[in-house]
């Protein structure tokens, strides 16, 4: 699996890991923040952005992927930082191969299993007829039939490229994240925890890390602390960005 990354600075090691239907892009700004200090690596995870496409996806396979990335790469060590479905592919690697993670971070998830909750995203991406559209904006007008937020369609659109024949098609293996999507809301498994330190950044407005679930972090996580940005929802990253630099610079820069 040869995933598609991007660096910057120099330092100690930090892997960022973005969201469902996500790239590594959209962690990019961030990165010129943080790279002051270390070498942040941003990768698109299978069947995302610029990295291969699979016939399966789970979190085994996608932190095996990430552990695979860092060995070709005589990187045996590294703090590990994921968004939602990143957060999740970041713990089960931390669960794994925890002599691999210096420090864990997860933004907005928790290792539990979520309902299901992007139903009319599925249906606006699988709907859309690309073949025929000449212009994003004609795409961008068949997605607001089911999604109403500009902010989010904007968010998927960048998942967009031209094929040769001047259309558009999806950059992301929309057929099996949809078909896998039950995996992608499961749990983390493991028989045992990671020792190490971890930092767990939720926002405020967001309701993916509830009270509920702390119990089940520090099960698996037993040092972890949890932090709340409060004027931030789902994507702290975008909401609030200097909150999260801050909070991350903070927790990497600890003895």
């Amino acid at each position: 699996m040869d995933l598609n990354f991007k660096d910057s600075g120099q330092g100690q090691p930090l892997l960022v890991l973005h969201g469902l239907f996500g790239m590594l892009d959209n962690w990019q700004s961030v990165a010129g923040h943080l790279d002051k200090d270390h070498l942040v690596v941003l990768i698109d995870q299978r069947n995302h952005g610029r990295s291969p496409h699979t016939d399966s996806m789970s979190y085994q396979e996608m932190a095996t992927d990430i552990r695979d990335f860092m060995e070709n790469r005589w990187m045996y060590n590294a703090a590990i930082m994921g968004h939602s479905m990143g957060g999740k592919t970041a713990m089960q690697l931390a669960l794994m191969y925890p002599g691999m993670v210096s420090r864990l971070i997860v933004v907005d998830i928790s290792p539990v299993r979520y309902p299901a909750g992007h139903e009319a995203i599925f249906r606006a991406l699988l709907n859309a007829d690309l073949s025929h559209a000449k212009s994003r904006g004609a795409v961008d007008a068949q997605l607001q039939t089911e999604i109403g937020d500009p902010r989010i369609r904007q968010f998927l659109m960048k998942n967009l490229r031209r094929t040769k024949a001047g259309s558009y098609e999806w950059r992301i293996n929309l057929p099996v994240i949809y078909r896998d999507y039950e995996k992608i809301l499961g749990p983390i498994e493991c028989d045992h925890p990671f020792e190490g330190p971890a930092l767990f950044i939720r926002g405020g407005k967001s309701g993916y890390v509830l009270p509920e679930h702390e119990s089940r972090i520090r099960a698996f996580f037993p040092e972890a602390e949890i932090l709340t940005i409060p004027n931030a929802g789902h994507w702290v990253h975008a909401d609030a960005p200097a909150a999260l630099i801050q909070a991350v610079r903070e927790f990497l820069g600890r003895d």
